[in-house]
């Protein structure tokens, strides 16, 4: 499959069919934290980077096969709402199946009434705000420079206001960046104007983009969701039994490494699958301390030790 990954174990919407529909790395900023690596070159041009008769092509193929799925959810390796038939393909996909359709998107544009529009008709959108302060939205985020943390914020209210289904907000905490007691005191107050459904907090647990980004721990997380007071919840591991297709990618992805150190990208050359599958096993068994990983340069290596 090209355009369509998974399903993959969730930590949110439990077994999901990624959707990707951007090039790698197409988007509207550079996150610190990016489990993808920096992005080239940050963008606000909205176009049709892939067809929505392509994608429905590969959609229905998959579909016709029993596959045990949750959610189908345009996220993947950029920013969905960049593609400008967003709307379009959220609508078809409707037709070929009753899965509701979830958006995951860093919520940058939705102070455009065209991405709000296109975005109407999913079911679940989930948007992320990491900052409301305009410094800390440039230390965390590294926007466009044409994007504002205030235009991302109204963008956020405008959308609460219109749209009809459920908003699961995300807020992405990073050690010494955006934890700051100033901080989380606007954080609050800028929630508090907000119409969400869920507030939920989460911290780096993948390799990030920049090696020195941190996270917090358990106890501090849910001493921001304290003091937040909006019944944040923290988004804790997908605890689900993983599918047969699943354990087989991540024993091959173990056996593989276990010849010798390689990078994400090298993985996702190797084993044909997509960037997000990989990046999903490699955090299970890292957590499992199955392979350890090490930064050499910009790049992070991962190794098995070999089996005795």
């Amino acid at each position: 499959m090209k355009y369509l990954f998974g399903p993959v174990p969730s930590r949110r919407l439990g077994y999901s069919l990624g959707i990707d529909i951007v090039p790698a790395k197409t988007c509207t900023l550079n996150c610190v934290y990016c489990q993808l690596g920096p992005t080239p070159e940050v963008t606000l041009k909205r176009a049709p980077y892939l067809k929505t008769e392509t994608l429905l092509a590969e959609l229905s193929e998959f579909l016709k096969q029993p596959h045990r799925v949750d959610y189908l959810t345009f996220s993947g390796s950029g920013e969905p709402t960049l593609n400008s038939e967003l709307g379009r393909m959220i609508r078809s996909a409707q037709k070929l199946t009753s899965k509701p359709v979830a958006v995951i998107t860093n919520g940058t544009l939705l102070y455009l009434e065209e991405v709000r529009r296109d975005l109407a008709a999913a079911d679940l959108v989930l948007p992320s705000l990491d900052a409301v302060t305009p410094e800390a939205f440039v230390r965390v985020n590294r926007p466009h420079q044409g994007l504002t943390v205030d235009l991302v914020i109204q963008g956020l209210r405008d959308f609460g206001r219109e749209y009809r289904g459920e908003i699961w907000l995300e807020v992405m905490l990073v050690k010494g960046l955006n934890d700051s007691p100033e901080e989380l005191e606007k954080l609050r107050e800028t929630l508090r104007t907000l119409r969400v459904d869920r507030v939920q907090l989460n911290t780096v647990v993948r390799p990030p983009a920049e090696a020195e980004v941190r996270p917090l721990s358990r106890e501090e997380l849910e001493s921001v969701a304290r003091f937040l007071d909006c019944g944040a919840e923290i988004i804790v591991e997908f605890a689900r039994e993983e599918s047969a297709g699943f354990q087989a990618d991540r024993q091959r992805v173990l056996e593989t490494l276990r010849r010798r150190p390689l990078s994400r990208r090298d993985l996702v050359q190797l084993t044909g699958l997509h960037e997000h599958e990989v990046v999903k096993i490699l955090e299970g068994l890292l957590a499992a301390r199955l392979i350890t990983g090490e930064r050499t340069g910009d790049r992070e290596y991962y190794r098995a030790e070999p089996e005795s």
